[in-house]
């Protein structure tokens, strides 16, 4: 190991033998590391409950006990990489270390050589923990989709990898994967989840947004071309899928692709062969393909929008991500989760919602779901003050950045349990701010209002206002997401008859 390579890491070295822990504290200091010594149990616990190590060199024989004492004990907690040391006859004792959570052990006498041998070899275990780990629990969508309220996802989920593991000892590839939810919901979390958590996780997991590829280069983005296949095609180029060859690919915004497209995605998958544009031969590859869209599928292929074969092909394993505002009290947990992924992140002191906080979450349409309120949770930490978050910021949540919108709520009024008019809502007393009035503001104050009375149900707070969920999807910011066009609703759309608003 190279000078310097250990340069930050705080090692302990435990050993009752002065010349030997003198040698392996001085070469270990010449790498780089800060090196603390203890010549027993009790002052090894001790410096461990003062300091936090990286790696700990651990004679298995001491004066007061064995080193095994210490990892029973949990004395380096979690974080500290071990390696044991022993003398010539003493591996039993070195495999009972790692029985406890040892990562490699050291037989003395040993040559430098090998001691930074072994610190490599324990750098390397470490770190692929550490990206299990991350890729398990890291994320707080994560903890969010599969947690106690989303089993029946999980349960699909479990499904899906039951199947992947199958089909994977008989040497056949797994079917392709739809992923459907709205924007931000966290479809790219749910592939990496499969990715990783499948046999396929050593492999490659290669990751594009067809709605960010120019439609006249998306071909050769999927498949590759040959040189001279068009002018700008200087050199040959593989594609996504020979890239992803052996692993996965994730398509996202699939739907976005071309018929012609389409067509020919349908070929790679029926076929298992691409053939790069301006080529004359098929090349062989065997990917698993995910992909993900932000509409109903079916909804596409009546509008003659979305190949109907392709969707078959597609939707034998199908994942439906719901949407924030129909999750009710669930998107509390997920809050509670991303609050402490940001402040690791930002190595800030934790500071919860407070109850006016979570309202406001409660209450909120959460149009750009996770990923807005991830992005407003994090504006929180970052600019208000005091012990506990407000959202003090958030749109129409009648923050300081939004005079009109705390203005607006003025003009409400406290409804009487027994009263029958629809315009006992308004409150008589309410009168114009000399700044004016955003109209805006007050419309989604009152969604906002209609949501956290129905917590967070759609159906019911259109109901509430008298109008159809498309109009309050319209309203949240979800009216170009729902693929309608024009700039605003029908008169049909606003809600004339809210009797006949679905469930």
């Amino acid at each position: 190991m190279r000078s310097g390579a250990l340069s930050g890491f705080n090692i302990l070295v435990v050993d009752d033998e002065p010349l030997l822990r003198r040698h392996l504290a001085a070469t270990l200091e010449g790498m780089g590391a800060d090196v603390s010594q203890a010549d027993s149990l009790r002052a090894a616990r001790q410096l461990a409950g003062e300091l936090s190590f990286d790696y700990v060199l651990l004679d298995v024989n001491l004066p007061d006990g064995t080193g095994t004492d210490l990892l029973r004990d949990g004395v380096f907690g979690t974080t500290a990489g071990v390696i044991v040391m022993t003398a010539m006859g003493g591996v039993a004792g070195a495999v009972a270390a790692m029985k406890l959570g040892a990562l490699d052990y050291l037989t003395k006498p040993f040559e430098p050589e090998a001691l930074a041998l072994t610190l490599a070899r324990a750098r390397q275990q470490r770190q692929a923990v550490r990206v299990a780990e991350h890729r398990r629990s890291d994320s707080p969508e994560a903890g969010f989709f599969f947690g106690s309220a989303l089993a029946g996802l999980e349960t699909q989920l479990q499904r899906i990898l039951s199947a992947d593991h199958r089909l994977h000892g008989a040497g056949s590839t797994p079917p392709p994967v739809l992923i459907q939810g709205e924007t931000g919901t966290g479809k790219t979390t749910i592939a990496r989840w499969i990715h990783n958590e499948g046999p396929r996780a050593s492999a490659p997991l290669v990751e594009a947004n067809c709605a960010a590829i120019p439609e006249n280069l998306a071909e050769s983005e999927l498949f590759g071309h040959e040189k001279g296949a068009f002018t700008d095609a200087r050199s040959a180029r593989m594609g996504l899928f020979e890239a992803a060859n052996g692993g996965t690919l994730f398509l996202d915004e699939l739907a976005s692709l071309s018929l012609p497209l389409q067509a020919k995605l349908l070929t790679v998958l029926e076929d298992r062969r691409v053939r790069r544009v301006g080529g004359n031969r098929d090349i062989p590859v065997e990917v698993r393909v995910v992909a993900a869209v932000n509409r109903e599928l079916r909804d596409l292929v009546r509008e003659g929008r979305f190949r109907e074969d392709l969707f078959h092909r597609l939707d034998l394993f199908r994942v439906v991500l719901p949407p924030l505002r129909e999750r009710g009290d669930d998107v509390l947990r997920l809050a509670d989760a991303l609050i402490a992924r940001l402040v690791r992140r930002h190595r800030i002191p934790v500071r919860p919602l407070s109850d006016l906080g979570r309202r406001r979450v409660l209450g909120y349409g959460w149009p750009g779901n996770v990923r807005e309120l991830a992005h407003e949770l994090e504006r929180a930490l970052v600019f208000e003050d005091g012990d506990a978050l407000n959202l003090d910021q958030l749109l129409g949540a009648g923050g300081t950045t939004s005079t009109a919108g705390s203005s607006a709520a003025g003009f409400v009024g406290t409804v009487p349990a027994t009263s029958a008019s629809k315009d006992d809502w308004f409150n008589p007393e309410f009168r114009f701010p000399e700044s004016g009035f955003s109209l805006e503001q007050a419309i989604l104050r009152l969604i906002e209002h209609a949501l956290a009375e129905t917590r967070g149900n759609v159906s019911k707070a259109a109901r509430k206002l008298g109008v159809s969920r498309d109009y309050l999807r319209y309203r949240l910011g979800g009216w170009k997401d729902s693929g309608k066009s024009g700039d605003a609703p029908t008169s049909s759309e606003l809600g004339e008859h809210p009797q006949t608003s679905k469930e």
